[in-house]
């Protein structure tokens, strides 16, 4: 539930809500005395009591339904729909709010009954039958209880909007423990795929660089004992221009590798044109479309980055795609990535490399939606809050 809502309600309108409260309390009450009156015998018997709890129910969330509407009315609260609470939470509700709603309704007869007298002490004060000193005593008692009664007031409104927030929607306990919760797999997200990186740079320096850093050694051994031996001087020189070649492709994959782990453009040149380098070394071609204007938060870009590289890859190498898109643009505080190619799909979302995708995202609180039907199109969303 939203407070800034209820809070910015007109007191006129909370009023007016305070006093429907009353009847459908007493409403309620009505309901659950007769409930009791003709389910009681059924509800106390296990063999009947799994027919008689349905009918039960089906009034208690009728008459809930009707309190959280009179909530959202008159208090202005935004109670979350996809929220349902348990029966026993329902039933617990309904006769909490019947107590308390009972309450107000008799403070609110006494503020009137008190209202009326104040009429009459304010005629025998025009009719000089009151004296000064009975006028002060009646003042001065009829204050004091004035004050009993908004407190006795604000109390069961207390109640009512704190009950409400427990059945309608989370409580603060429950916020905080499911926040503690998506934190605590947030952060185990993040460390798997640190080590899930690291393993994958471990492996292209193992099985990519270090081997073509061993043939490179090799032939610029084999060259070296051939002028030591004063060889034929042709063969040498092709072994030299065979392992001047071999070194820059050792370079190249080098830097290959150094951009999969951290590309140094998105410090020096930003977002855009990092993106840029992933189009240029894509095997498929990438059509990008960036509409964001002004800097980006460092983590936010980092992950659009990878949210973008990851999926291009995968395209190239698993679903035989001939060309990509992406759009990379921020609307209302969020900076929406949307990569779609024109594969074969089949995307599995708990593959190692969307599942990194996933917890870097949801890292910064975001989402990252999946659509990969099978024979395609293959289509990864990713909405990552920066405001």
């Amino acid at each position: 539930m939203q407070g800034d809502a209820a809070d910015t309600t007109s007191w006129p309108r909370r009023a007016t809500g305070v006093l429907l409260g009353c009847p459908s309390a007493a409403l309620s009450a009505l309901y659950l005395l007769l409930a009791a009156a003709v389910l009681g015998p059924f509800l106390l018997w296990p063999r009947t009591r799994p027919y008689a709890v349905p009918g039960l129910l089906s009034g208690v969330r009728r008459l809930a339904a009707l309190e959280r509407a009179r909530r959202s009315a008159f208090f202005g609260d935004r109670f979350p729909h996809q929220y349902r609470a348990d029966d026993r939470r329902v039933l617990r509700y309904l006769a909490v709010r019947s107590g308390g709603g009972l309450v107000a309704g008799v403070v609110l007869g006494l503020l009137g009954f008190g209202l009326a007298l104040a009429v009459l002490l304010v005629g025998g004060v025009l009719r000089g039958s009151l004296g000064w000193e009975e006028l002060a005593t009646q003042v001065l008692l009829g204050g004091v209880l004035l004050f009993l009664a908004v407190q006795g007031l604000f109390s069961p409104a207390a109640l009512d909007a704190r009950t409400a927030r427990e059945c309608f929607g989370p409580s603060e306990a429950e916020l905080l423990r499911r926040r503690i919760a998506e934190l605590a797999d947030s952060r185990a997200a993040v460390v798997q795929a640190v080590d899930a990186e690291r393993r994958r740079i471990e492996r292209d320096l193992h099985d990519g660089v270090q081997q073509r850093v061993v043939a490179l050694a090799m032939l610029i051994g084999r060259a070296r004992r051939g002028l030591d031996r004063h060889q034929d001087p042709e063969r040498t020189e092709a072994l030299l221009r065979q392992a001047h070649r071999e070194a820059q492709g050792v370079l190249t994959e080098l830097r290959e590798v150094a951009w999969r782990a951290y590309p140094s453009a998105l410090d020096t040149l930003g977002l855009e044109e990092a993106l840029g380098g992933v189009a240029e070394r894509c095997a498929v071609p990438l059509r990008l479309r960036y509409e964001v204007a002004g800097p980006l938060p460092e983590p936010v870009r980092t992950a659009a980055y990878f949210v973008v590289s990851e999926c291009v890859t995968n395209a190239a190498k698993h679903s035989a795609a001939s060309a990509v898109s992406a759009l990379v643009e921020r609307t209302a505080g969020v900076l929406t990535v949307r990569v779609e190619d024109d594969g074969s799909g089949g995307a599995d979302p708990a593959g190692s490399g969307l599942t990194g995708l996933r917890g870097r995202v949801a890292a910064l609180d975001g989402t990252l939606h999946v659509h990969s039907p099978a024979g395609g199109p293959t289509v990864i969303t990713a909405e990552l809050p920066c405001a």
